[in-house]
């Protein structure tokens, strides 16, 4: 995933004939239309944070890579600047299968580190990829409203996440995970890992009707022990979704329907 969040030059844009503006915003608009059957979406964000967000989604990062080069091509681009942007790839959170794979393997009476656990584990986690293919690449949601942010684990002095053992750790995500099943079907949650990749450890992308959701499950979430003692969190940021046929207007007069 590639979050690229961007912000108008507008008094550069602003001195452009209405013809020029027009044929700028028309191009992109064909190029991003294009794109957004690769998987990338627009939204005109609030706020002071920028004026526009671009979210891709590709198989791998060379494709990534293409989408922000084409972007990068498009004479539209010299009137814009980035104010941040976000790396990360999407990822699932195992640590109730994790669990059950060392019961299971365990009642087999497999040694962790044998050639045997090895090979019993390549199979469980191909079959698990492809269980899970749809959740791993996923499409690019619809939904009217996006909320992105990152976010970390702690690791101060007094409490640090990865001290914690693992069994403590997976109640705790699973007392988390049950309070986003309360929000299936009324928010879509995208969880993406980012260690080595940008500067926090996660991404959360959060797509729904009803952006009045996001600070419900947000807040909600805020009580579980995993967030209100290890959880650190970064700048949100929100949008509202760019059709296509808004995408010239949007472009060449800063303007949706």
């Amino acid at each position: 995933m590639l979050h690229q969040l961007m912000r108008w030059k507008r008094a550069a844009w602003r001195a452009l004939t209405p013809e020029d503006r027009a044929a700028m915003a028309n191009e992109a608009a064909s190029v991003l239309t294009a794109m957004g059957a690769e998987q990338s979406a627009v939204f005109s964000m609030l706020g002071h944070k920028g004026d526009l967000m671009f979210v891709h989604f590709r198989r791998d990062l060379d494709g990534l890579n293409r989408a922000e080069l084409a972007l990068s091509r498009l004479p539209i681009w010299d009137y814009l600047e980035a104010t941040t942007s976000y790396v990360s790839v999407v990822e699932l959170g195992l640590y109730e299968s994790t669990a059950r794979i060392y019961r299971m393997f365990g009642e087999r009476g497999l040694e962790p580190g044998s050639d045997a656990w090895d090979e019993a584990l390549a199979e469980e986690l191909a079959r698990q990829r492809k269980a899970m293919e749809p959740r791993l690449y996923p499409a690019m949601p619809d939904h009217r409203y996006a909320c992105f942010y990152p976010m970390d684990r702690r690791r101060g002095e007094e409490k640090n996440w990865y001290m914690v053992p693992f069994a403590d750790r997976a109640r705790m995500m699973h007392e988390h995970g049950m309070v986003g099943r309360k929000y299936q079907g009324i928010v879509r949650q995208i969880i993406s890992g980012s260690v080595g990749l940008d500067d926090w450890e996660w991404g959360v992308t959060l797509f729904a009707g009803d952006p009045l959701q996001f600070k419900k499950l947000i807040y909600e979430m805020r009580f579980d022990e995993v967030s209100a003692v290890y959880a650190g969190f970064g700048q949100f940021y929100v949008g509202l979704r760019v059709t296509n046929e808004d995408l010239p207007r949007l472009l060449a007069e800063g303007e949706l329907a």
